[in-house]
């Protein structure tokens, strides 16, 4: 079963209004805010005529990402097996250009194709559910005190038990607004923040420092510092008792290794992209073996991403906390039969290959005219 054709598809999204009842937008973090989110479906064909697709994020300019896949990966891979997966991943380095990352949306495409053609859902060939469900987290940016109250007790009343929030712009208002938050819900939320790297060491330390005397103790303060401040988790962690996690750092290769083998973090926050399947089970191990939680991240995943995610999750029991999602939030669906939040949780698709089918005419409506 050869690969025989590989097509990078740029599409844009919006996401629902706050005011909506699920509506987050504009998501604001340290580093701007979101109102619609871009991503790049990979289109795999075969030549059974099976088609396997993978979903990842826009991060540069489309129109370069797509050149970069299709003239630079694609050829690679053309004539190849479809369930060559590991080789492909591992086996194309560049020297001076590091392009791992765009491996990650068609190693997805390729275990979606060839568990169509076994007829097999994902997480059978990757050894079978742990769970049917994969329990996921609340996500809202940066709001004002009220509002994030709101969105503690909406959080509440649809079933979830964790709420993630972003930070990093006023140390002090991002206490100040989880502490409200677990005010409103007198306690029943666990909370995450994500400043997206951008406290200073001392504030890290303030914010967990002042957390812990208003008698909040989140689930995890999230990349916190910058990742290039080697060493400085390892010290964060020897100062606080709020949980330590990686995120940005373990999109690194055997940078999860060397957090835990340094006693630096407590939690990792991974993603199957830039990971890929393949690589984001091998993390799962360096982090059950450490003894460490492990989450999944999100990007504002569409449906296709979200079916990779819940097939590797749920096949391994080392993911021990809930997934990031904002999937509740999405104006528009890419996927024919869009998955439902249930009590804060997401089912594991049952069908072949990642078990989603793919709206190509609304993917055609999405389409980035690059």
């Amino acid at each position: 079963m050869k690969i025989t054709d590989i097509e990078a598809i740029p599409i844009t999204a919006d996401v629902k209004p706050l005011g909506d009842p699920d509506g987050i937008a504009p998501y604001v973090t340290s580093g701007g805010r979101v109102e619609s989110a871009e991503r790049m479906l990979i289109r795999l064909e075969t030549d059974t005529d099976v088609t396997g697709w993978g979903e990842m994020m826009i991060e540069i300019d489309p129109l370069a990402m797509k050149t970069l896949i299709e003239r630079e990966v694609a050829p690679r891979l053309i004539g190849r097996d479809v369930w060559e997966t590991e080789s492909v991943v591992q086996n194309h380095r560049y020297f001076y250009v590091d392009i791992a990352s765009l491996y990650g949306g068609v190693e997805m495409a390729m275990w979606d194709a060839f568990g169509k053609h076994l007829q097999t859902p994902i997480h059978q060939l990757l050894g079978g559910k742990c769970s049917d469900t994969v329990e996921t987290a609340y996500c809202v940016g940066i709001l004002d005190v009220e509002a994030s109250r709101d969105h503690a007790q909406h959080a509440i009343d649809e079933g979830y038990s964790v709420l993630k929030t972003k930070g990093g712009r006023d140390w002090e208002q991002d206490v100040e607004r989880i502490v409200a938050m677990d005010e409103a819900v007198d306690g029943e939320l666990q909370f995450r923040i994500d400043p997206n790297q951008a406290w200073s060491f001392d504030e890290a330390v303030r914010v967990g420092a002042r957390l812990e005397d208003e008698g909040v103790y989140v689930q995890y303060l999230e990349q916190p510092n910058r990742i290039e401040t080697y060493g400085a988790y390892q010290r964060l962690r020897e100062r606080l008792r709020q949980p330590i996690g990686a995120n940005d750092d373990t999109y690194f290769a055997h940078n999860l290794y060397h957090l835990v083998k340094n006693d630096a973090i407590d939690v990792g926050i991974v993603d199957v992209v830039p990971s890929g399947v393949t690589g984001l089970r091998q993390l799962a191990g360096v982090a059950a073996d450490a003894g460490i939680s492990l989450a999944h991240h999100c990007g504002f995943d569409l449906g296709v991403k979200t079916a990779a995610m819940l097939h590797t999750v749920a096949s391994t029991d080392a993911f021990n906390l809930p997934s990031d999602s904002v999937y509740y939030a999405w104006e528009d669906h890419i996927i024919g039969d869009p998955f439902t939040i249930d009590a804060g949780a997401l089912t594991v698709p049952d069908d072949p290959g990642l078990g989603v089918t793919v709206d190509r005419s609304k993917v055609e409506e999405l389409r980035l005219d690059v």
